[in-house]
Parts: structure tokens; sequence; C-alpha cells
């Protein structure tokens, strides 16, 4: 049973705020507090800003980081968005915290975009933070994956089997 589910954000796409047609950007606020009130979610939840990076600028130093606040958690329930370019990295880095489920996830449009993945992600996240045994996943795509098991396919923008 989940009693409180932890939420790390650390960035990517999901959090991005775009101002211009050559893709100037920044990583915004982040919006899954909003978007689970909004949903009207049935269980506590605390999110927790550890970075607003996007994935592809992400070095050893801020996996450890993310591996640190994971480590220390009191929770057993763990969802992390993040980037999808390097999220297969970090999720190897996290494969060694026992009896914790961490699910990452993160979106491959904005989720201030209207036809964003970003919503349907974070519920498939939360299910899975839910339900699945301690270990480490990556829910995209409609898909629970094995981060051993798994790729972003850059030329399809989507996550595939390997």
């Amino acid at each position: 049973m989940l009693s409180k589910l932890l939420i790390i954000t650390t960035g990517g796409t999901i959090d991005k705020i775009y101002f211009d047609d050559e893709s100037d950007y920044q990583i915004g606020e982040s919006q899954i507090s909003q978007i689970l009130s909004a949903m009207h979610v049935a269980f506590a939840f605390e999110v927790r800003s550890v970075m607003r990076k996007d994935s592809l600028h992400m070095e050893d130093k801020d996996r450890k980081l993310i591996h640190d606040v994971v480590s220390a958690a009191k929770t057993r329930h763990v969802l992390i968005t993040h980037g999808t370019d390097s999220m297969v990295e970090t999720a190897t880095v996290l494969q060694d915290l026992p009896d914790k489920t961490i699910v990452l996830t993160g979106a491959l449009n904005p989720a201030r975009f209207r036809d964003s993945d970003a919503i349907f992600n974070i519920g498939c996240a939360v299910g899975a933070a839910q339900t699945l045994p301690p270990g480490v996943y990556i829910t995209m795509n409609g898909m629970v994956w094995d981060p051993a098991h798994v790729r972003k396919n850059r030329r399809k923008n989507c996550f595939e089997y390997v």
C-alpha cells in the first residue's frame, strides 16, 4: 500500500518553457504538483525539486545527488521526473537502493503543451510506483521498462526494448 509518494523533480522536457521558434527554453517550475492536484489523487505526496536541468547536461555529481536524496528518503515509493535523454543512466545509478520502488518518467513534449504525453506518463508512473515490487523502473510510452533493457530512440522519439 502506498503510504506517501515522494516525487523528485530534476528538470527535463516535462518542465520546459519555450520562448521562441528557435527552441530557446528554460526549465520552469515543476508541473507535477498541479497535475496531481487537478486529478484529485487519493494519496499523499510530497514534491521535492532537486535540480532543473536538461538531462543532456546531467553529470555524475547530479546523479549522485539524486541517489543520495532517494537513499535518505524515509518513504519506500519514489517517482522521479527526469529528462528522457539520460533517464536510463540515472536509473542505473539507483539500482543499488534496496527496499524502494523507484519509478522514473518524463515527457517527450512539455507538460504545458496541450498535446503533451506528460499527464499520461505521470499516471503510468504513479500506478507503477503503487503496484510494483521494490526495484528501479522507467515508465514511458505506456510501458513499464527495466532500465537494463530500454533505450530512447531519438529518431523515432520514443522508448524501445533492447
